[in-house]
């Protein structure tokens, strides 16, 4: 797929890039972005849940009543989990709810991501920018020349730039990720992906495997 790159201007130069097949246009797999999705919001959770045991509650062991003669079940401890206030049985723990995946499946997820944004024509290739101070007015400018202002964007660069990242920063709709960071939420979560020109060759070298 060919696609023209756009300067900050929103508007179109004359240079073209060539986006390969194997990494953007490949039959999507499901099954791949629902398990790497799955992981990924798995992994965003924090396993602090906790509750108090039987042997964790600060109550009174006095026994209540006599053993027999009551009618009723015997009991030796308000701390059971019979009574109110007692403990919890089987109650939540802190875990982890991280889940393991595959490298291989992982990149078929991001791959298959990406394939459905080529296919819905979702993919802006940018020319590669720079603030010389964050800005968030800057990046918002660029946005609007774009005409994607309005939707949630994904803009992917190559390397990491501190003043780009933090000029998008305050915007709620805007995210800014190195290729390091991609993930396959990420782009299944914005509307557009902004490529920085310099991000298509190493998105490529990292999934083309």
């Amino acid at each position: 797929m060919e696609l023209a790159v756009y300067n900050t201007d929103g508007k179109a130069t004359s240079k073209k890039v060539m986006l390969n097949d194997s990494v953007f246009g490949i039959e999507p797999n499901d099954h791949a972005i629902y398990l790497d999705v799955k992981q990924y919001l798995a992994a965003q959770r924090q396993g602090t849940s906790k509750s108090k045991e039987r042997a964790e509650i600060h109550r009174t062991t006095k026994k209540l009543k006599r053993q027999k003669g009551t009618g009723g079940a015997r009991a030796g401890s308000m701390k059971s989990p019979l009574f109110r206030g007692g403990g919890t049985v089987f109650g939540p723990k802190p875990r982890d709810y991280d889940m393991k995946l595959n490298k291989k499946v992982k990149a078929l997820a991001r791959k298959s991501a990406l394939s459905y944004k080529a296919k819905e024509n979702n993919i802006i290739v940018l020319e590669d920018f720079n603030f010389e101070t964050p800005k968030t007015s800057q990046y918002t400018t660029i946005l609007n020349n774009l005409k994607v202002a309005d939707k949630k964007t994904l803009l992917i660069l190559g390397d990491i730039n501190k003043n780009v990242y933090l000029s998008s920063r305050n915007l709620t709709r805007a995210k800014v990720v190195t290729v390091s960071e991609l993930t396959t939420y990420d782009i299944l979560h914005a509307g557009n992906i902004l490529l920085a020109e310099s991000s298509v060759a190493t998105i490529e070298n990292l999934l083309k495997n």
